[in-house]
């Protein structure tokens, strides 16, 4: 046990001691403690115009807290007298608020989905999805314009080629009928 206890303390060659190169030492004065840069005017405007209106918005919860205390208090006993009407009334109005604040979580889910791929599409390429989608368009338009041609040319070839070839097979009448 006491070699254990001795290879335990022994530092192994694979660990590293980290030892902090600053050294912070209290010397006697708050200056060393405290930010050597104070809060700028915006910020000390700020708070003195967020003060009462967070005070003014802790009152009212609070004041919404004691209404809702005495409400209950108050409806406590209608709702074991009309237990048996509530009860389902309550589960279906659940149902009906659980359902609403399903549709507007997918709808939120939705847009934002749509919001990161928008905004990934405009990273990626540079430049709005329609800007993009319009180049593409016109970039289809001229390789398409430029394929026909080539289809024509190259009708036009085989067209000749048939055409001399049938001359050279019938003789130099073609004996092909007129009209």
């Amino acid at each position: 046990m006491a070699d254990r206890d001795r290879d335990r303390d022994r530092i192994q060659p694979h660990q590293i001691q980290v030892h902090p190169t600053t050294h912070h030492r209290y010397e006697g004065s708050m200056k060393n403690i405290l930010p050597q840069k104070g809060p700028s005017a915006a910020q000390i405007l700020a708070i003195v115009a967020l003060l009462p209106v967070g005070g003014f918005l802790l009152g009212l919860a609070g004041i919404t807290l004691v209404g809702t205390l005495i409400g209950l208090a108050v409806a406590t006993p209608a709702f074991v007298i009309f237990s048996p009407v509530l009860v389902p009334a309550a589960i279906l109005l659940a149902g009906a608020v659980t359902g609403f604040l399903t549709s507007g979580a997918f709808g939120l889910t939705g847009l934002s989905s749509f919001s990161w791929v928008f905004n990934s599409f405009k990273q990626a390429t540079g430049q709005e999805p329609l800007e993009y989608a319009r180049r593409r368009m016109g970039d289809g338009t001229i390789q398409v314009g430029e394929k026909t041609k080539q289809a024509g040319e190259f009708v036009g070839e085989k067209t000749k080629q048939v055409g001399e070839t049938i001359k050279t097979t019938k003789g130099p009448e073609g004996g092909a009928a007129r009209t």
